[in-house]
């Protein structure tokens, strides 16, 4: 895309996500967005098919900012543990900040029987994980008989899942730092080589 079409693209996607927001989904019309964005309706849809088409994208943009987030509080000096610490804290962060977005999203893409989108938005998060796995055996950090592809992504859904069903299931049976704290506390007992 041109820069010209990444700032209109970024303008549909950053309107979708304050309006689906404020009215919710089903409340939102194509109408409301591109008001919100401040382009002709024709424009939108250069950009996408049809409302539904959003959701991934939408997807796409919070891993995207999740992403950069991590990358910004991670260092390469980090030992696995501190990355650990940082990943799950902004994990929480990202969740608690977006929750109704997530929603959307994880009800859109099963709509559209399009799980396998997600998978292909987490793969630069999932590669990303895994060197850190991969340098954290290789320092000797944690346990070098475990499938990294599949530690990874179970590492990830485990943080995810905790951090929707304290914010968006609302199980506030222990506080926010309890349940960083814990989820930390197993996946060390799991994988530390100590």
């Amino acid at each position: 895309m041109t820069k010209k079409s990444e700032e209109k693209y970024d303008k549909i996607l950053q309107a979708a996500i304050q309006v689906i927001s404020e009215k919710g989904y089903e409340n939102t019309s194509i109408s409301d967005i591109v008001k919100s964005a401040g382009i002709a309706q024709g424009t939108f849809y250069l950009y996408f098919p049809s409302k539904s088409s959003l959701i991934p994208a939408i997807a796409d943009h919070l891993l995207t900012i999740t992403f950069e987030k991590m990358k910004l509080v991670v260092s390469d000096q980090d030992s696995f543990w501190i990355v650990l610490e940082k990943v799950i804290r902004t994990t929480f962060e990202t969740t608690e900040d977006f929750k109704d977005i997530i929603i959307l999203c994880y009800s859109g893409l099963a709509i559209e029987h399009s799980m396998e989108k997600w998978e292909i938005i987490y793969q630069p998060f999932y590669q990303w994980f895994e060197e850190k796995i991969n340098l954290a055996i290789k320092h000797q950090e944690i346990i070098d008989t475990i499938d990294v592809k599949l530690t990874t992504k179970i590492i990830i859904n485990l943080m995810e899942n905790t951090a929707e069903r304290y914010f968006i299931g609302k199980e506030h049976d222990a506080l926010e730092e309890e349940y960083q704290k814990e989820i930390y506390n197993f996946i060390k007992r799991s994988l530390s080589a100590f």
